[in-house]
């Protein structure tokens, strides 16, 4: 079963975010985990983070996978887009375009999370 694994919230200004949810929500921050364009959000369950850049209007959804390389293949193979896979202190992640234009990620956790 494929569950919900990770997301992120984007934001034009990170250190503002990181100010406002940590007053609003009492959030603290894992330093190891982030960096200049991505605030990782310390004992999230699931785990998600901030991420520098254009606002949305919505959250953007990871999906905790076991291969990342086969599901873009499998994406592509069903009409969809596939970009190339980034690797992170917390796993191996993609964003994915499906065949109607809905974009969402997919992330294959490192080892610990």
């Amino acid at each position: 079963m494929i569950q919900l694994g990770y997301f992120t919230l984007d934001t034009p200004d990170l250190d503002k975010a990181r100010a406002f949810y940590g007053a609003l929500f009492g959030w603290t921050f894992d330093e190891a985990s982030s960096h200049a364009t991505y605030a990782h959000v310390a004992d999230g369950d699931p785990p998600f983070g901030i991420r520098k850049g254009q606002c949305k209007v919505f959250t953007h959804l990871y999906f905790r996978v076991q291969d990342v390389d086969a599901l873009c293949k499998r994406a592509v193979d069903l009409g969809g887009k596939a970009e190339v896979p980034s690797q992170s202190p917390t796993g191996l992640s993609v964003s994915i375009v499906d065949d109607q234009g809905v974009s969402f990620s997919l992330w294959q956790p490192a080892p610990g999370f």
